[in-house]
């Protein structure tokens, strides 16, 4: 009986073993891999913004122009809370502010107040976005950047899109955020929204 009983603790060893060398396999597999582990950081980050409140990000992009190696943005938000909203300013991971952008149609002439263009009542959307990279029927510009957040450049992400049409990389901020106006019967209120990762694949550069 003694030798049974040893047996069978030397197989559960022998199984654990095999257990935890799968494990270490994997994961270092997806450490080898890194567009693996990219894709679900990716896949979390938008089911994350799509799902924020009272700011949400329904659908984003982003590409660098090859002509001066600049990363453009495309932001659709929604207003998914019950009140009206006034969006003021984008919030970059280094807590530095945007409160303009680069506007060209729809309205916009030159460099904007966001304030003036992005009043969202409950349920609406609108974008920021460069129409010709992204096709839309309004361009209003905004743009990424590693250093610091300066007019129409968000800053603080880890990493911005790539100029190679074979790797254009990946956008990275560890946080963003909305700084916005709240309209709840008839008061004013002044808020932030900073959320987590918002980590977008990049589009081939143009």
């Amino acid at each position: 009986m003694g030798f049974l009983r040893g047996q069978g603790a030397t197989e559960y060893l022998v199984l654990l073993a095999v257990v935890l060398i799968v494990a270490l396999v994997s994961v270092a597999l997806l450490g080898f891999f890194p567009g693996m582990a990219s894709d679900s950081k990716i896949t979390q980050s938008q089911v994350y913004w799509q799902s924020a409140q009272p700011v949400s990000i329904v659908e984003s992009g982003a590409r660098v122009f090859s002509g001066n190696a600049i990363t453009y943005l495309y932001l659709r938000v929604r207003n998914t809370g019950a009140y009206p909203i006034r969006i003021t300013g984008v919030i970059g991971s280094d807590g530095g502010k945007i409160t303009m952008f680069s506007g060209s149609n729809c309205g916009a002439t030159s460099n904007e107040n966001i304030s003036n263009f992005f009043y969202l009542g409950p349920g609406e959307e609108k974008y920021f976005s460069y129409s010709p990279f992204y096709g839309t029927a309004c361009s209003w510009a905004i743009y990424a950047t590693t250093g610091a957040t300066s007019v129409m450049s968000v800053g603080g992400a880890s990493t911005v899109c790539q100029n190679s049409s074979a790797s254009p990389g990946v956008l990275d901020y560890k946080s963003l955020g909305f700084e916005y106006i709240q309209y709840i019967e008839g008061q004013q209120i002044t808020k932030r929204q900073i959320g987590r990762d918002w980590i977008v694949k990049c589009l081939p550069p143009v």
